[in-house]
Order: C-alpha cells, then structure tokens, then sequence
C-alpha cells in the first residue's frame, strides 16, 4: 500500500519538490534556485529549460534525502508561480522564448491598446481580471506578435502554451512522446482567456487578442480522477506514478490550509503576497481592486471560487535589499537589522517595482522610500521595507471585507516570511486580527499533495485534510488604534507618491 504523495512546487525564484506522509509530515526535500533574467527595465524572465532540468534534479534530490521508493509513491501533483508564460514546440520539446515572468511589465502598450475600447475592466465580467501586464493572455499575445515564425507555428498546431504547470505536467508525461497537454482550472483562470461560468476558454476573447485556440491546454479539475498520464521510469521518479493534481501557488495553499469553508482565508508570504477567500461555488466579482478567480475543482463537484489580492513585491523587496544593496548575506538577517531600530523612524517603503497590484493597479507606480531624514539608517530600511508587507496586506484585507461582507477573525499564514516574528506581530497589529501559522508552513506544496492524494483516494475526503492541519503559534494584536490608524495614513500617503511615475 503506497505510504506518500509528492508535490512538485515551482515557484519564482525556486524549485522544490516536498514528499509528504498520510498525516501531511515532511520525509523528503529538495530545493534548487534558478537564475532571474533581466533583459531590460521591467522584463523578467526565466529559463524553462533551466527549470525543467532543476525540476528532474529536486526530484532525484528529495528521494535520495527521505530515503524512499518510488514504488511508495501514490500520485504526483504540481503547483507552480502562475501567469508565467511559456511556449514551445510540441515535436521537440524547445521553448521559442524564455519564459515571460509574472512579474514582467513588457506588456503594457498591450494592455493599454486592449483597454482603449471597453476600459481597464474590459474582460472582467468574464474572467474576474483587470486588463493588467500581471496575466497571461497579454504575454502570448507578446509573444505572437515578437518572435518569428511563431505565430505560424501556433496556427499550425506546432507551438502550445502552458503556464508553467502545463510545461512540467507536459514534459513529466512524456513531453514529445504522448505529454499530457493540460492546465487546471485554478491556473487557467489567471490567463484572462477562461470564462468563470463556463471553465472553458472564451472564443470572444482569443479572437480579440489573436490567440489560436491549438495553442491551449485541455482544462481539467485540480484534482482529476481521470489521471493525465503517469511518470516515467526513465524519468526523475524513477516509477510510473500517476500525475492528477495541480493548482497555482496561491489557491494550492489556500487548500493546505484547508480553507475549504466559505469565509475562511489565507495569506502566503512569498516573492509577492497572495490573500485568498473562500467564496464557494459562485464568483463574486469585486468592486475593490481584487480578482475572482477558481480557488479549485476536485473531481465532479463543483468549482469553488475565491477572491484574490495579488501584492508583487513582498518577500523579493528582501531579497533586493540583500542582493543588490548588500545588506546583509542571508535574508533570514532582515529581521536583526529592523530590530537595530524602535521604529520606522517617520519613513515608508512603497515597492512599486513592477507598478502596483491590487487594490490599485496601476502600472505607472513605481518604487518610493518617503520620509527621507539624516537619522535614518539601515535598520529604518530594513523595518519600513518589512511593515511594507503588513501594509500591503492591510490595504488588500480592507477591500476584501468590503467585497464579501465577511469580517475575518483570524488571518492563517504560510510561506517563508512566517518566521520572521518582527513582522507577524507587525501585521497582527495591523490588521488588528490575530496571525495563525499552522505547524506545517510548506502549504503551498501540501496542497497539490493534497489534490493528487484525493485523486487516487490516499485521502478520503476533505475532512480528512482539516484533520491534518494544526496551529504552531498565534499573534495577538497589541498596538492601540489610534497608532495603527496614524500608521496606516503615513503609508497610503506614500502610496499615493508611487502614482504616475511612468508617464
């Protein structure tokens, strides 16, 4: 009897792949990063060869360190950073182009001629998205229009898309020979080219951004009985084991949360930041700057949908402030460094690097630190650029109360940020709710155990999961209203100063 699921996570600046027990425990790991191309002000992109190979290597990587057979392995599922957009050959295997990164703004001429007849909200009625560089129908459209040849090569059935699950699953499956062509409803929902009532892609849309429908995955549940295909044994596993789960980063912690009640929610402190709610099985579109997306399907019952605030920049302003103003040597060091200081010291960090998403979108913002004195210091960075993250999250938590009418009484947290105790209390403060981290943090890649595990029945059911999760520590909010609201002003002030940068 198979005693564990695997989870490919695929994330923005790293590979892993995590292997979990019937409980949810780790007993295998590996992680590898991949490098972040930058070609131009603004474009990021990545390798899909490079993340492909590094994808193989933690596979390898996270057997050897558990010590397990592959034989034991019960199904396989992927989670990914989402709207990364690849194209490749179907014959070959071979990218056209690197990869178009989430965070890339190349696309904002397109955006904005899209938007020129119907408005920023163009599509939103179907897809729940604000015309925005953020999605993955722009990029395509991008990629049609720059690289020759390649939009021949669509039109012919030779050049496919996926975001990246659909690059892995693909290749996992055999790639040339027989790869599954799929994407989940949960990513297909982030390329503006799904229809939220329908889960198919929408015929009026791919004909006003000249996208051929060849190019599409097939869309399929998040957790698919029907299994696309199975591993290789030639292949990183080693086995042939079944691949039938797969959801983007964000709705897949949403389910190792195990946020499956209408009004339960999550943030994710990674790259960006990520803050979902549970809506159920109707979307509810916003009227405040958030997105509707599917949060996941499993199997035959309906979808259930979430709204979404996309943060860009949260957990990578760390990383800038480590690489490219050398700081400090490990990220981890942020946290002593903002607690050289009491305070923020009056300054405030907007990272607009890539413009701003919600509640704002607006790709004209760019980057600020405000409040400039000759008392500040390097620890007044390091702190304004943490309290940056919790401000972020407030201004989105405020449009998702607004949206739902929902008043959330605790906020459950995941990802590599949650260990940093100075900004957990800083954002119970904020949000003056308390912060829960559960026991296992690595909930974005329990999630897609999750949803391959429930495929193949290794769970039974959604209780199951719930019984799985458990809570590791608790941030009560300790600072008095008027601090926070006075807080609170300074930041959107100086978010108001990122407007109309890029003119």
């Amino acid at each position: 009897m198979a005693k564990y699921v695997a989870a490919v996570d695929q994330g923005t600046t790293s590979t892993r792949c995590i292997i979990f027990d019937r409980k949810g425990r780790i007993v295998g790991v590996d992680q590898k990063e991949h490098e972040q191309i930058y070609p131009k002000p603004g474009w990021v992109e990545h390798d899909p060869m490079e993340i492909w190979e590094r994808t193989q290597e933690v596979i390898r990587g996270a057997i050897a360190n558990g010590g397990i057979d592959p034989k034991d392995i019960a199904a396989v599922g992927v989670t990914n950073q989402r709207e990364t957009t690849v194209v490749w050959n179907r014959h070959t295997g071979e990218p056209y182009y690197n990869a178009i990164v989430w965070q890339d703004t190349r696309t904002d001429k397109i955006c904005d001629a899209l938007a020129a007849d119907g408005g920023q909200d163009r599509f939103r009625p179907k897809t729940g998205l604000p015309l925005a560089t953020y999605f993955s129908g722009p990029k395509i459209m991008w990629l049609l229009e720059n690289v020759p040849g390649l939009r021949e090569a669509a039109e012919k059935g030779d050049a496919i898309f996926g975001n990246i699950d659909t690059w892995l699953i693909w290749n996992l499956t055999g790639g040339p020979d027989g790869g599954a062509h799929v994407t989940d409803v949960s990513n297909a929902s982030r390329t503006m080219l799904m229809n939220l009532e329908t889960l198919d892609w929408d015929d009026e849309i791919l004909s006003i951004m000249g996208i051929p429908r060849a190019m599409l995955p097939r869309i399929v549940p998040s957790s698919d009985p029907n299994t696309w295909g199975t591993t290789k044994k030639d292949g990183p596993f080693g086995a042939e084991i079944p691949v039938c789960g797969d959801l983007g980063d964000q709705q897949a912690a949403l389910v190792g949360q195990a946020c499956f009640d209408v009004g339960e929610a999550k943030n994710t402190y990674g790259t960006g930041c990520f803050l979902l709610l549970n809506t159920g099985t109707r979307p509810v579109q916003s009227q405040y700057g958030l997105l509707t997306t599917l949060a996941y399907k499993f199997g035959d019952a309906p979808a259930v949908y979430a709204l979404e605030g996309s943060i860009a920049i949260t957990g990578a302003l760390v990383q800038w402030l480590r690489d490219n103003l050398q700081f400090f040597e490990k990220s981890a060091q942020v946290e002593e460094c903002a607690r050289s200081v009491p305070d923020n010291g009056g300054i405030y960090f907007v990272p607009a690097f890539s413009g701003l998403f919600a509640p704002y979108w607006r790709s004209d913002a760019r980057g600020v630190i405000v409040g400039l004195t000759r008392y500040i210091n390097k620890g007044h960075i390091c702190r304004a650029a943490l309290e940056a993250t919790a401000y972020q999250t407030r201004d989105v938590f405020e449009a998702m109360v607004k949206d739902s009418g929902v008043q959330l009484k605790a906020l459950k947290v995941d990802g590599g940020m949650v260990y940093n105790e100075l900004l957990m209390q800083f954002q119970a403060d904020m949000l003056n709710v308390p912060v829960v981290r559960p026991v296992v943090a690595e909930t974005t890649s329990l999630g897609a155990a999750y949803a391959a595990g429930l495929a193949v029945g290794f769970w039974k059911d959604l209780d199951d999961l719930r019984a799985n999760w458990q809570e590791d520590k608790r941030w009560e909010p300790q600072m008095d209203e008027a601090t926070r609201e006075r807080l609170y002003r300074g930041w959107l002030k100086a978010v108001e100063r990122t407007f109309g940068w890029v003119e």
